[in-house]
């Protein structure tokens, strides 16, 4: 299973972001393939929180706009959201301490914590940040 992280998200919703046709192209992929697909909830939340930002963009997507386009993602029959469940904490701590996360980057151990629990075989993201987490195989589609 491939998990996406909120950068694609955000830069498949954005027509104005240099990388939109190359993440739609890619999300389109996954959403209308077999094979399943997923997104980490905290990836959800923080599509929502960037998108209608207006300090990020200028001018930012209306609530309903960016609420419409997770229920399109959500359509997909092959899709996968996942959150934390049991064991969650042990894996969280074994990846914050091994990578020595502190500070922002929390946010991305969580992520990578929930991928890992449920078996994600690689995360699909354009932050090189999660390279420092093991176990945790990053690919960047967007270079491929």
């Amino acid at each position: 299973m491939i998990a996406v992280d909120s950068n694609l998200l955000v830069y498949a919703h954005r027509e104005d972001s240099p990388w939109h046709d190359k993440a739609v192209t890619r999300l389109k992929g996954l959403a209308e393939g077999k094979s399943a697909w997923a997104i980490p909830w905290p990836c959800v939340h923080e599509f929502l929180a960037i998108v209608t930002h207006p300090r990020i963009y200028r001018p930012p997507t209306p609530l309903a706009s960016a609420l419409r386009q997770v229920d399109a993602w959500l359509e997909s029959p092959s899709l996968a959201l996942l959150g934390e469940a049991d064991g969650y904490w042990t894996e969280l701590r074994r990846i914050l301490e091994a990578g020595r996360v502190t500070g922002p980057r929390v946010h991305d151990a969580r992520v990578a914590a929930i991928c890992r629990l449920h078996g994600a075989r690689e995360l699909w993201s354009a932050d090189r940040d999660f390279s420092r987490f093991p176990g945790v195989t990053v690919r960047n589609p967007m270079v491929r």
